[in-house]
């Protein structure tokens, strides 16, 4: 039986071989992580800033900045409103919140008066605004002219939109054309695109039998609707923070601005001028029905 002494020694020598195993091996160094170089991080660092900033001013300030800056007409509604127009209205849906009809109607701006009023009836194929009912019985009640439109999904058939809408809304003498609203190309080819709007068109013209407003802004009629066939029915374009229409077609209404205030409506509102006088307006509405 070995003895501690034995123990203790054995103990020893295996402790030096293990020294004299592990002498002149030097340490694995840790990898280093990489660092990203300075002028990198000072670039996306200004890109983040840019980025940050150009959204501030776009979604924060831009919208407003209309109002604050020098009116060369006269302000009404809380913004800049365009000179030499004697027809002003509004168009609303289910984001303008209840609406008190009464204060809207008597409570008027005496240099701007709002005489027409869009409300928005459908969306795709089987969307309706919950407000569109009640909203469109209201505007005819306390005297405004009113008209309906449609929010376009390219995605969407456009002739069971056109159903939708047929089914949704009934017009009657004294009311606008349908209107249709197409702001998205829904990745669908400008060709693919126009022959969409088209169906849509053709279908609600034939029946109503008038001529359907297209509401589309500037630059997306330019870009995706810019053709001849289109230049048959009344234009409603929508051009915000300018002082004056840009497009050198012909034009039937201007939405000029989404952040006006008018007696009572809570939420903002968009604001519109008719490029005509009241009279022409009225001979723009439906006739017979």
């Amino acid at each position: 039986m070995p003895t501690k002494t034995d123990t203790a020694t054995r103990r020893k020598t295996t402790a030096v071989r293990r020294s004299s195993s592990t002498r002149g091996k030097k340490k694995a160094k840790k990898p280093q992580a990489r660092t990203m170089p300075a002028w990198l991080r000072i670039f996306l660092s200004a890109c983040i800033i840019l980025v940050f900033s150009a959204g501030f001013y776009w979604f924060c300030i831009r919208p407003y900045a209309y109002r604050w800056k020098a009116c060369p007409g006269e302000k009404g509604y809380g913004v800049c409103m365009p000179c030499d127009y004697e027809v002003h209205g509004i168009d609303i849906s289910h984001y303008q919140g209840t609406i008190d009809w009464e204060k809207l109607a008597y409570d008027k701006n005496p240099r701007f008066p709002l005489h027409f009023i869009f409300l928005k009836a459908t969306e795709g194929g089987d969307h309706g605004d919950d407000t569109f009912e009640h909203n469109f019985d209201q505007a005819r009640k306390y005297g405004f002219i009113r008209g309906a439109y449609h929010y376009f999904l390219p995605r969407t058939d456009a002739g069971r939109q056109a159903d939708f809408f047929i089914r949704t809304v009934k017009l009657s003498k004294g009311d606008l054309p349908p209107v249709l609203d197409v702001e998205t190309t829904g990745k669908k080819s400008p060709q693919e695109l126009k022959a969409a709007v088209k169906t849509w068109l053709d279908k609600v013209e034939a029946h109503y039998g008038v001529k359907p407003i297209l509401y589309t802004s500037y630059k997306f009629k330019m870009r995706y609707l810019s053709d001849s066939i289109f230049n048959a029915y009344p234009y409603w374009i929508a051009h915000y923070y300018v002082d004056s229409v840009k497009y050198e077609g012909k034009w039937h209404f201007w939405q000029h601005t989404d952040v006006g205030t008018v007696p009572g409506i809570k939420e903002e509102v968009d604001l519109n001028v008719f490029n005509g006088t009241l009279e022409e307006l009225q001979a723009l509405t439906l006739q017979e029905k």
